[in-house]
């Protein structure tokens, strides 16, 4: 591929002889212009585009003199030092205050300094693709262009100045990290820093060292002096030191929780030892390092260009820490949502069977709440709290709501396509394993719900018409239920939709408030309540708390589940939106009192399809949960899992071999063939 830069390389040339003061930096854009590829994404167009330029340079008669004499006094011609110590790095503001100042840069742009290198950065590479064919070029070819572009011993003074602006750079993040390191916040998370000398103090030290050697050897006039070469490999070991608190830190969140401003510290933390690494890199003798890192920065600061004012890149980088941490409390809740054996699946359909009852009830309470004229407020008030409250008893007394279990057992999978070792083979015979074992579960589950909600919801709408001689519905009112759960006609599944994400916001909320516990020590803060002391005694006061410690999550879930499905129609009704929630176990409830309360005998068509109503209704709630919840947590974990097609076959193959292992225990728990090939995998 042939592309002219000889008519460039005659522009930049002509522009160093006159005697003009500022250099025309039109000239580099247009030159990066004909290296950038069309896609962005095409690996051989962007390789042979800069394996042209690198030709270019060769074979043009002082082309790479002329290239090298432009940049550099391009470069020097603005200040550097803020694009090497603050381009890319999260700033000291605090996520709110950076939060707050991206959303308003979107609706009132925020004005470059013309005076800055970021601005020449940003007009150079202004397309939003350019930090995407920059990555793909190979290390080689960044080290084969600055090794050419480095040639010779001409410009010392521009490299020393752009070097000094380095080492301000250095100076910088070193202090930055040193002031990071001695946060409370951090410092609670790590108390072994007060214990021992920090090694965020001590590379500040080592940093300084190394710059003061530096400067020494670039300010001898004397050619008889001996001087050590500056050594920044102490400081590199510090540098790895902190990098190794910082990692220890991370471990430490699954165990004392984390905060967004501890995952932001912790984000600003990584950008900085990174980038003071990829500095102190820049300005050593080793040259195959130098340039290797000059192809680094030059991405990093591209893409920090276009993601420096992006909402989405500040709360992708930290929201991730909590993300995992409730998606980690969530998956181990998960564990304990799916059975295994003929025991572990009795006990779930007696737990489900009893959340059965209660829900059967709040069904009931409902419709007579509707009956009540009530401001639609407090009416989204009054079922909200028959939701939460009937949901908290159930989670008190142990009983399980079966549409509860996907938000958890998805995390729990999610966990486990983490952990996985071994084979393809053997990882995805043991997730189809996994799977079978959750809809057994999920399946007993329903039907315990189901099973008990529809014959008590009966035995209350009977009771309510024998002694109050009346109709728990009305006609009407029983005949707009039935149409309500109709599939076709109505809006059910949407609606079981809207409740599905609900499913997966409470995991979410049970697993942030699981962490806060944690990260708060709200059990001992409550254990040292003076007045609670006074009223409960001690002994008590402590069961109170760790009780509350361990199940703040699920209570806190379980309530705001509650206030989402009893305010959603109330919501709809004020924004004049078709909104509303379907839930499979409201809605069995409900299809019995309706068909128990209209009048004559109901058509056989209608109780057919109001049923299949409730079924769809089910599956709707739970494959939304389940998805959204996945998604989320692979994501949380950085998982890529791209074996979902065999381990749909193999989930599929077993399910025509041994259908019974997905609604009955089998005698022996489920084991892996790790001998087996993909597409013969067996689950035995």
């Amino acid at each position: 591929m042939h592309i002219n830069f000889n008519d460039l390389f005659l522009k930049m040339q002509e522009q160093l002889e006159s005697s003009q003061a500022v250099l025309d930096d039109s000239l580099l854009i247009e030159l990066v212009n004909r290296i950038r590829p069309d896609d962005a994404t095409d690996l051989d167009e962007i390789n042979h585009k800069f394996q042209a330029f690198i030709q270019a340079l060769l074979l043009t008669p002082h082309a790479v003199t002329t290239f090298q004499n432009f940049i550099l006094k391009l470069i020097n011609q603005y200040k550097q030092t803020s694009l090497y110590a603050d381009t890319g790095i999260l700033s000291l503001d605090g996520f709110w205050n950076q939060l707050a100042q991206r959303l308003g840069a979107h609706f009132l742009p925020l004005i470059n300094d013309q005076s800055q290198l970021q601005d020449l950065v940003r007009r150079v590479f202004y397309q939003r693709s350019d930090k995407y064919w920059l990555d793909s070029i190979v290390d080689a070819d960044w080290q084969k262009l600055f090794a050419l572009i480095n040639q010779g011993h001409s410009n010392q003074q521009d490299k020393l100045k752009i070097k000094s602006e380095l080492i301000k750079a250095i100076t910088v993040l070193s202090y930055r990290i040193s002031g990071i390191g001695l946060y409370p916040e951090f410092i609670n998370a790590h108390p072994e820093l007060t214990e021992y000398e920090s090694p965020f103090l001590v590379q500040n030290r080592e940093i300084n060292e190394f710059i003061q050697h530096y400067k020494a050897l670039h300010q001898n006039t004397d050619p008889m002096a001996l001087i050590v070469p500056p050594d920044a490999s102490q400081a590199l070991v510090m540098i790895e030191q902190c990098r190794d608190v910082v990692l220890k830190i991370r471990r430490a969140t699954k165990r004392i929780g984390v905060s967004l401003s501890l995952t932001y510290l912790l984000s600003l933390l990584e950008q900085c030892l990174d980038r003071i690494e990829l500095l102190l890199n820049l300005i050593m003798d080793e040259d195959q390092l130098r340039y290797e890192s000059l192809g680094l920065l030059l991405v990093d600061i591209t893409h920090a260009i276009y993601s420096e004012r992006s909402v989405r890149s500040l709360l992708a980088a930290n929201s991730e820490l909590i993300a995992l941490q409730v998606t980690e409390n969530a998956s181990k809740t998960g564990e304990h949502y799916v059975s295994t054996d003929k025991q572990g699946f009795w006990s779930m359909y007696k737990s489900a069977a009893g959340a059965g009852v209660i829900i059967a009830t709040m069904a009931s309470l409902k419709i007579l709440a509707a009956r009540i004229a009530m401001a639609p407020i407090m009416q989204a008030l009054v079922f909200s709290m028959n939701y939460s409250f009937g949901f908290m008893l159930i989670h008190v007394l142990h009983f399980t709501v079966a549409t509860k279990q996907p938000a958890m057992t998805a995390a729990a999978l999610a966990a486990t396509v983490q952990q996985t070792k071994g084979s393809k083979t053997t990882q995805i015979a043991e997730l189809a394993a996994l799977i079978i074992n959750i809809i057994r579960t999920q399946f007993i589950a329903i039907l315990g719900n189901i099973s008990i909600a529809i014959p008590t919801a009966a035995v209350i709408t009977l009771l309510w018409q024998y002694g109050m001689d009346e109709p728990l519905l009305t006609h009407v009112k029983a005949t707009k239920t039935l149409h309500s759960l109709n599939p076709f006609t109505s809006l059910a599944i949407p609606h079981a939709a809207i409740a599905g994400v609900c499913l997966f916001f409470s995991g979410l909320i049970a697993g942030y408030f699981d962490n806060m516990a944690v990260y708060r020590k709200v059990g001992p803060r409550l254990q040292a309540h003076a007045n609670l002391k006074q009223l409960l005694g001690q002994e008590r006061l402590n069961k109170f708390a760790t009780y509350i410690e361990r199940n703040l999550g699920a209570l806190a879930g379980n309530f705001l589940f509650g206030i989402m499905l009893g305010s959603m129609g109330t919501i709809g009704f004020i924004l004049g939106l078709p909104l509303d929630i379907r839930h499979i176990a409201f809605a069995s409830a409900n299809f019995i009192q309706g068909l128990i309360c209209i009048n004559g005998s109901p058509e056989i068509g209608l109780i057919i399809v109001s049923f299949l109503g409730v079924l769809l209704i089910g599956l709707t709630n739970l494959f939304v949960s389940f998805t959204l919840t996945i998604i989320v947590a692979l994501r949380a974990r950085r998982v890529r899992f791209e074996q979902w097609k065999p381990l749909a076959k193999l989930v599929l193959t077993h399910f025509l071999t041994r259908p019974s292992d997905f609604f009955w225990p089998p005698k022996t728990p489920l084991e892996v063939d790790e001998f087996s090939t993909p597409q013969k995998s067996t689950l035995k």
